[in-house]
Parts: C-alpha cells; structure tokens; sequence
C-alpha cells in the first residue's frame, strides 16, 4: 500500500516551502521537521502580543508593545559597535529606539526623520530611559495589517529563527488538504470540535493565549487525533493478534474450589473479578492478552495460580516466568503450598538445572506430568518442550519484551498470554504503553494486611536510626538499608553501599549485615539475598537490586537513604519489601537538607499514602511523562501534539472509538474506514499499515 495521493504535498521535500532552503531544511531536521506535515504538527507553545497600543507609558516594563511614533533626531554611535539611538515619539510620552550595528544609510530611509511609524518590539527600562531595542517590525501605517495582533512563538533550534518558522508554517498551511472526517460524527458534535483544517489554521495564528490551551478545541481535536492514530494502531495490532488461532481453555472449577477451602480469608472483590475477567478470556477461541496490574501487596499471586489451575483443569499446562532466579524461586514458594492444596504438579526450572536433573523435569513436561512450571528465561530454550502448554504467565512486563512475549507464546500452539505487573501505572500511560491488551487492576489490599508507617528523617539523625535497627534487631526481626541513588555512575553506587555497609557493620556487628549490589556476581548476590530471606543476617545493605517481590515477611524495616533522589514509583515498590509479616512495619525516608519544594511534596505523599495508584499519578503530574517511564521503558510514544498527563481522559476517548470503528469495519473499507486510513498515513503509523494491509 502506498501513501494516498491526497497528502502527496504534505509528505514533498521541506525546501518546497517558502523560505527553506537546503541548509535551513537541515537545520529543522534537528527539531524532527523533516516534511511540511511536520512543520503543521510544530505547534507554538506560546505567543507576543502585538496589538496596538497608544502609548509605552504605563506599561508593566520589560515587555513587548506595538506603538505609532513619530520619529525624531537620529544620534549615531560615537564609536564602532556602540549603540545607535533615535529619538521617537508616541502620543504621550518619548522614548529611544536602540540599535547596535546600526548603519546610518539604512536606518535613515527606514525611520526618515519626521515620519510616522508602527514599530513593535520589546520595551525596557535602562538607566532611566526607556528603550526599545532592534524592534522587530518596522512598518508605515498602511502596513500596520502586516504586524500580526498576536504572534505565535514556536520552539527553535540552531539556525532557526522565529520569521523563519513563522514563514514555514504559513507556506504549509496552504497546502494541508480538505480531508474526509475520520471522527465519530456524534463525538464531533458532542465535543464542538473544528474539521481537522479548519483547526490546524487555529493553532497557528491564534488570537491569543487561550487559542494556544490545551483545553482550546482546535488544539484537543489535534490531540485526539494524534491519540486516535495511536489507538487505532494498537487496536489493529490487538485484532491481529487475536485473529491467531487461540484455544478455548474451560475448566470445570474442581481444583479451584479446594484452593478457596484452605484460603485463611475470602478472595477480595477486586481478585474474583480479575479471576472472572481471565476466565471468559481463557474460554475465547481467540488468544487472550491480558495484563494483570496490581499495587504492592494486592494479592497478584493468587489470581495468577487461579489462572494455572483453569489451564490444568481442562486437561492442559501452565507456566509462570519471573526475570530473575530469586523471583522465580520465591513464587516457587508461594505457590507451593496452593498446589499441594489443590493436588497439583509444580515444579521449577533455572539455568541452574543441569545434567541428569534437567533431563529428568524436561521428559516430565513433555509427557505432561509437571503440570505448572515455574522458572526464570531458562524456559526459552530450545530443547524446554511441553505436552499441552495453555496459559503463560509473565511476571514484570517492563524486563521481558514483547519479542520474549510472542516467543513463550510459541512454546504452545496458541497459549493464552497473562502479564502481571506490580507497578501501578496511571490509566492514560497504561492506555498508551499496553493499549493493544485488556487489563485487570487490582486495586483494594487483601485483609490482615497492617499499615506501613512512613516516617521522614533528616540524615543528620544517622545514629538515632541505628540504635532504632539495633532494637529491632533484639527483637529477632530484620532490615532493609537502601543506599542512596548516584547519578547514573554504578562505581559510586558501589561506594556508597560498601561504606555503608562498613559502618553498619562496625556499629551492629561482624556477620549480622549483609551487602548486595548490582556489581556482584549472580551467584554471589542469591547467597546474600538468601541468607538474609533465611534470617541468618539482620539488615541487608542493598543498592537498588532488593528488586520488586522480594519477600522476607521477618523484614520490619526499610531506610532509604536520600529518599529524595528517587522516583516516587520507586521508593513505593521499595517500602512495599516490608508490612508483608503480622508485625507492623516502618519505612524510614531519610533526606539531606535542604530539600526542594518538589522533594518534599514527593516525600509528603508517601507519607500520606499507600495507594499506588494515587502515587503514579502525583509521579505523573511532578515528574512529566517522558521522565517516568525513562528511556528503558520506551514503549510508550512520544506525541507531538497530544500531553498524557494533561489530557489522560481524551486517550480513554480513543481507545474506545478505535475499537468501536475496528469492530464496526475490521477492514476499513466504509467511507470513514477510509478517512481513518488517511489519518494513520498522516501521523506515519506506517506499521498499522502494514498491519490492515496483512488483515
């Protein structure tokens, strides 16, 4: 399929625009311009006012006025450089007009003396006179109409400057086509909305700053737009996926019921909805995507071995795959007693199966014997073959790729795909980085689950904390040391931690404190963690690797030290390591003095809060979108147009229309299918594509 012809001089070379050249063509490439459909999408992010004024007296200086003058003696500069001044009047008072540079010839015939003049620029206060220096437009008085009433300002880059921009966009919007509606019509209506031409014209010469909000319709239509495309996409991509032959995995609840049984508590609300959700999922000939998202401690565990048993019961396998051996082997343990519960087969699988022990668990998975497989990424490889492999389980979607996703869901013809992660996401980023699947949220805490208390303490308070640890100890119960965040340096991380260590050490003791950090080996590190997981140390030094679901329910206490230089997202994973026994539990923040304003406000709400949810939003709002999900996690899009965290409502909006229209038209073919096609060539969703094309 090739690029409709309608939007051929939106996708031509950028030096066909008025005022390109090659050169400047190269320097827009800098901000990303790379056509004159990139220059519309440059939106301004703020504007000049220029409307005419009678007067500079009485306005707030520094600040830009457009004023009549009648222009007086010009006094040239006295020496090379210096600064030019010509008098000038407006209609109540006198001011000087400054240009450094300036050449005698040229700034006589454009202020002739006695002549009147609209001039525009910006207005300051220096030494007691009032200036404005190298206005930015000098007209006569008919030409008053080519000073815009409100200038739009557009981010620049090396090379570029404003008039350019301002000239580039003009000459693009003259070429951006009438184009069919690709909106629901109801939604349109609904909203107010402009045509998709009518509001690119808006956003370039607004009227004022109002016109530039992200609230204004023309500017909420673009972002629409640009979130529709995205969601359009990822729903094509979740037809496709379902259009792969799935099974229908039904269970006939026997295993389950011995499971409910023996629980201690009722599963919660939430927990027998997400059950419910799998469960219609799992019955669907199609493959179920699904991603299980769940706050510290809301119980993801059983909802997963739930999932299992409905693969096992209708006579097939499961397997739940965590990153990391420790991971792989604490879900080991927590399930364990669940399967004994229910009768059913578990058993694990690392890299560190060798020999005729591997072989032996290899021939019991492909006969079927091992009906649920626990394991790290050892379960990739080749020769790991399973009898009847249903349903597969990954834990921490943000280390295991889509590319790892698909590849477990080779391992069985078709085998239904759960995701679960412990990281609350806010609803727009998770629409945005997982809009392709269905999602479960757990978001109420299982009873018998205590409060932590969180608590700030200056780290000047160091040895008050360790007489607090020492107490603690006494007490036969353990503790976490996280050792503060250094720039992106691992080598100083290292320090850190072994100085810290050093010191604990000294003050507590020989052999009751342990050090993990991210520069030990593998093995090294297991011993450590698992000595601790044993009680045999008391307080576990740790740069940031007591990663997500470490569980020792002995732990009572977390101290972070300099708290603030973390994520918020972070230090909530963090603090949930501890509250996960019968004890009451405590998180210390310990921050360096004196802290930002948003550093406190961090803190502040962990200290209010335990809701994860609640947390990953204030992280959104503080931090911004392109910094929360970091590099690492660059599954999630960056929109030109479009604010995740100013307008998460109108994501939800799309995601729903986009299937709505899919589930309408499959292959787009109606008049609006049609237009829809348009808009996923006009914001390069080249993939969706390719995606129709295959359907």
């Amino acid at each position: 399929m090739s690029r409709p012809e309608i939007l051929f001089p939106l996708f031509a070379a950028l030096d066909s625009l008025t005022g390109v050249g090659p050169k400047t063509a190269q320097n827009l490439g800098q901000l990303g311009i790379l056509a004159p459909r990139d220059v519309l999408f440059t939106l301004p992010h703020t504007g000049i006012d220029r409307a005419l004024r009678g007067s500079v007296e009485g306005v707030g200086l520094p600040t830009t006025v457009s004023v009549r003058v009648i222009v007086g003696a010009h006094h040239p500069a006295r020496n090379r450089g210096g600064a030019y001044r010509i008098h000038v009047e407006d209609e109540k008072t006198s001011f000087q007009i400054v240009f450094f540079h300036g050449r005698s010839d040229y700034l006589e015939r454009v202020l002739p003396q006695g002549s009147t003049r609209i001039v525009s620029g910006k207005v300051e206060l220096f030494d007691g006179v009032i200036q404005m220096v190298h206005p930015e437009f000098i007209v006569p008085e008919e030409e008053a109409g080519d000073i815009p009433l409100f200038e739009p300002v557009y981010p620049l880059t090396a090379g570029i400057t404003q008039k350019t921009m301002f000239k580039a966009t003009r000459s693009a919007l003259t070429r951006a086509p009438d184009l069919n509606e690709w909106i629901d019509p109801a939604q349109l209506a609904h909203a107010a909305w402009p045509g998709f031409v009518q509001a690119m014209q808006s956003v370039h010469t607004p009227g004022g700053l109002e016109d530039l909000a992200f609230s204004s319709p023309a500017r909420t239509r673009l972002a629409y737009d640009e979130l529709m495309a995205h969601q359009l996409t990822l729903a094509l991509a979740r037809a496709s996926e379902r259009r792969v032959r799935g099974r229908a995995t039904v269970g006939d609840g026997r295993l389950r019921d011995r499971v409910r049984a023996q629980l201690p508590y009722a599963p919660t609300d939430a927990q027998d909805r997400a059950i419910s959700e799998i469960e219609h999922d799992m019955g669907q000939a199609s493959r179920m995507n699904r991603l299980l998202q769940g706050d510290v401690g809301a119980g993801k565990t059983l909802v997963a071995f739930m999932a299992l048993l409905i693969a096992v019961e209708s006579g097939g396998q499961g397997v739940m795959m965590a990153p990391t051996e420790i991971l792989a082997r604490q879900h080991l343990e927590g399930l364990q007693p669940l399967a004994e519960s229910a009768g059913v087969v578990l058993e694990l699988l690392t890299g560190r199966d060798k020999g005729a022990e591997r072989r032996s668990k290899l021939a019991a998975l492909a006969q079927g014997d091992i009906q649920i497989l626990v394991g790290t990424h050892a379960v990739f490889q080749a020769d790991v073959v399973f009898c009847d492999l249903r349903l597969a389980i990954v834990d921490e979607q943000h280390r295991f790729g889509v590319r790892q996703r698909l590849e477990l869901g080779k391992k069985g013809t078709a085998a239904d795909v759960l995701v679960m992660t412990a990281t609350p996401i806010p609803r727009s980023l998770a629409l945005a980085q997982y809009g392709d699947m269905d999602v479960s949220v757990l978001d109420e805490k299982p009873p018998g689950r205590k409060p932590i208390k969180t608590a700030l303490v200056s780290i000047g308070r160091m040895d008050e904390v360790i007489e607090r640890l020492r107490a603690v100890m006494a007490e036969g119960r353990q503790c976490y040391w996280v050792c503060p965040l250094v720039e992106e340096s691992e080598a100083v991380d290292l320090t850190a931690a072994e100085e810290r260590f050093k010191r604990l050490r000294t003050a507590l003791g020989e052999g009751v404190v342990g050090l993990v950090h991210g520069q030990m080996p593998a093995a090294e590190k297991d011993a450590a963690m698992a000595r601790f997981q044993r009680g045999e140390t008391g307080v576990l030094v740790a740069t940031t690797v007591i990663e997500v679901g470490v569980n020792v329910p002995n732990a009572t206490i977390m101290v972070i030290e300099r708290a603030e230089n973390f994520g918020l997202a972070q230090l909530h994973q963090l603090r949930g390591r501890v509250g996960r026994g019968t004890e009451a539990s405590t998180c210390l923040l310990m921050y360096q003095n004196p802290l930002s304003e948003a550093g406190q406000r961090r803190l502040e709400v962990l200290r209010e809060t335990e809701d994860g949810f609640r947390i990953s939003q204030t992280d959104l709002e503080m931090r911004g979108y392109g910094d929360l999900i970091g590099t690492a996690q660059s599954g999630v899009p960056r929109f030109a147009i479009a604010d995740i965290e100013q307008q998460g409502a109108l994501m939800a909006v799309a995601q729903s229309d986009a299937r709505k229209l899919l589930a309408d038209d499959p292959g787009l073919a109606s008049p609006r299918g049609a237009a829809a096609r348009v808009l996923l060539w006009l914001m390069r969703q080249d993939e969706a594509i390719r995606l129709i094309s295959v359907g």
